[in-house]
């Protein structure tokens, strides 16, 4: 019998997003592209190849980019982008992500704030793809609309492979995934959240003692590894039962021990999870 094969961190990060992107151009003729609030789970990305364009949100000034940059929002933040100049839309590549998985709402938690990220000394994968991108605006071929369609998921994965490597200081999924060590125990819990995860399987996982990877997890992460299970396993239970399961496939589903837990879980406010 043929083993699952084992994920690495990105992909089983990925396959708990299950993110789909779509690439669009802006309307040559805008001067100014608003875009509204969506409450679908995702992030709009934009790469501006060249130029120079204003990030506009309503709580803050506007923010001028620094070309080359990705800029990355929030479907759910409302937000704008200006340039002086008709001809820099040209070197805009805009992309929708949607991220259809349970892992979602954790990933969405990275973004709060707008990130705009300058683009030298990224990923080599990810420089790769701009350039791909910005070569083909600047003299299209055949063939360009499926390239730059596939151009996108390539994107979204090098954005990702590049924050991992690169994580900020304010602690979160991204930390934990730049951590080898936690970023094992994070694969176990995405790939197999019906196991029953103690702190010391976990612990295992990660090649630590218990108490080292309890600090490790906390530090890294901003909470604790039960918490961040806990959450993991509501986030499937709850797509589950949006996709239309009853409480007993999505507690299985969740690892849950059964429908009464889930349903306390389901019922817990918010602030409290």
């Amino acid at each position: 019998m043929t083993s699952a094969p084992h994920l690495d961190r990105l992909s089983a990060l990925l396959a708990g997003l299950a993110p789909r992107v779509r690439v669009a151009r802006p309307a040559p003729a805008a001067a100014r592209l608003d875009v509204a609030a969506d409450a679908a789970p995702g992030l709009h990305l934009y790469l501006l190849a060249e130029g120079k364009m204003a990030l506009e949100l309503r709580s803050t000034a506007s923010r001028e980019l620094p070309a080359p940059c990705i800029v990355v929002c929030r479907a759910d933040t409302p937000h704008a982008l200006s340039a002086a100049n008709a001809a820099d839309w040209s070197q805009l590549i805009c992309a929708r992500a949607w991220l259809d998985g349970p892992v979602a709402a954790l990933l969405l938690g990275e973004f709060a704030e707008p990130q705009v990220l300058a683009l030298a000394g990224a990923e080599s994968s990810l420089q790769h793809v701009v350039k791909l991108i910005a070569a083909e605006l600047q003299a299209p071929r055949c063939g360009q609309p499926a390239l730059l369609e596939r151009a996108g998921d390539i994107l979204f994965i090098g954005l990702l492979r590049h924050l991992i490597a690169h994580p900020g200081e304010r602690g979160g999924l991204l930390n934990g995934l730049a951590e080898p060590r936690i970023a094992r125990a994070l694969v176990a819990i995405h790939t197999r959240p019906q196991a029953h995860w103690t702190l010391e399987t976990l612990a295992a996982e990660a090649g630590m003692s218990r108490t080292a990877f309890a600090n490790t997890f906390r530090d890294a992460m901003r909470q604790t590894p039960g918490k961040y299970l806990a959450a993991v396993r509501l986030a499937i239970a709850r797509r589950a039962v949006q996709a239309g399961k009853g409480l007993k496939s999505a507690a299985r589903d969740a690892g849950y021990a059964n429908t009464s837990a889930l349903s306390r879980a389901l019922a817990r406010p918010a602030a409290l999870q």
